[in-house]
């Protein structure tokens, strides 16, 4: 970063509570860029006794995941994952199990991953390019390598399902 986002002045590095910040030179400004990750949302699917695994259009083949999308200002995490799967499948959810928080450092996301159990008739979204229908037995084999925040959430979600 070289300028502030605040009011265009630059920036310069500073340690700030034990981490390298950018901060505003404009001393009417002082802003400090934190650099908060971003909250994301996460759904583990299930609809008509299978769970549902989608692949991003941008994913390579073979690739499949949970529907995810980033929270909106406002917006709450359970209405977030709900909308989200609305807008990826066309199907209505209800969130049945929270599955835990993980952090994506890669991409500086939180991302906060819930278990929906959702109706309706599947319709992809424009950023899916396929998705994949499993029964239980399958996703709790299924190997999600080299997603290892998919594989935490699963690990969580047969703990709380009591899938071994």
């Amino acid at each position: 970063m070289n300028f502030c986002p605040e009011c265009g002045s630059k920036v310069e590095a500073k340690q700030i509570d034990h981490a390298l910040r950018f901060v505003c030179i404009n001393n009417e400004c002082a802003g400090i860029y934190w650099n908060n990750p971003t909250p994301v949302v996460a759904a583990l699917v299930k609809s008509g006794g299978d769970y549902i695994l989608a692949r991003n259009k941008s994913w390579p083949k073979g690739i499949f995941s949970l529907i995810t999308g980033y929270l909106e200002a406002g917006e709450e995490a359970e209405a977030a994952v709900l909308r989200e799967v609305s807008e990826e499948l066309g199907l209505t959810g209800e969130v049945v199990h929270y599955l835990g928080h993980h952090m994506f450092k890669e991409k500086n996301q939180l991302i906060l991953a819930f278990e929906v159990h959702a109706t309706g008739t599947i319709v992809p979204g424009e950023e899916l390019a396929e998705i994949k229908q499993v029964s239980v037995g399958e996703l709790a084999a299924y190997n999600f390598k080299p997603l290892y925040i998919t594989e935490a959430v699963i690990a969580q979600w047969r703990r709380v399902s009591h899938q071994c």
